[in-house]
């Protein structure tokens, strides 16, 4: 009921309505990783997802906000069936937790940024991405496009503004046998920007 309430909500205030572009929904194990630009997008891109992959797909969440009040805590783990993670430095591997989760075969959603940035197209990508998929090479990389949604709800924001948002998925990338750390970053980074032109629908 409470996922229901929130999904609608979500949808109400700002769409989101996904746009499979070069996939389609599977329940292949996937690594969705997507731009980062506002705390609701780890909300958008899960409720995109159709129901039953909700359950195996777990969207990768930074403690420090998600786990910072019992009630942010209560919507990470309950409702979003997210894995928070620590990005403190000096703690242990803050990808540990998304590991476990990646090798009982299940999914997860990744904002390879970091953190959350203030411009329409990504920047750099961090190494996790790379690591996760050396590590899980059976893993589908999927690249999303979460279009508006630093408009929608910048960073200093109370309330989303009723902007309307989308979902782009677009076709899943394989880490080439040789293929350096900064040239998959780069590729992957590549694959999210070119999710940010419209598709016509027809």
């Amino acid at each position: 009921m409470l996922r229901r309430l929130l999904i609608g909500a979500t949808r109400f205030l700002v769409g989101g309505h996904a746009r499979w572009v070069g996939t389609q929904p599977s329940h292949v194990q996937r690594i969705y990783f997507a731009n980062h630009g506002s705390h609701l997008d780890t909300i958008l891109l899960w409720a995109a997802l159709p129901g039953e992959l909700r359950r195996t797909t777990h969207p990768v969440a930074a403690a420090d906000y998600w786990g910072a009040t019992p009630s942010r805590r209560f919507v990470a783990r309950e409702i979003l069936n997210c894995v928070l993670i620590d990005r403190k430095k000096g703690s242990a591997d803050p990808l540990e937790p998304v590991r476990a989760v990646l090798a009982r075969g299940e999914s997860i959603v990744i904002f390879p940024e970091g953190t959350r940035g203030t411009e329409p197209l990504p920047g750099p990508f961090k190494s996790g991405l790379f690591n996760l998929g050396r590590t899980f090479p059976e893993a589908e990389l999927v690249p999303v496009y979460l279009d508006n949604l630093s408009r929608a709800f910048p960073k200093g924001a109370w309330l989303p503004a009723p902007i309307s948002c989308s979902v782009r998925f677009g076709e899943p990338l394989r880490i080439g046998p040789e293929e350096e750390r900064e040239a998959f970053l780069e590729r992957a980074r590549s694959a999210v920007i070119a999710l940010s032109k419209p598709v016509p629908q027809g």
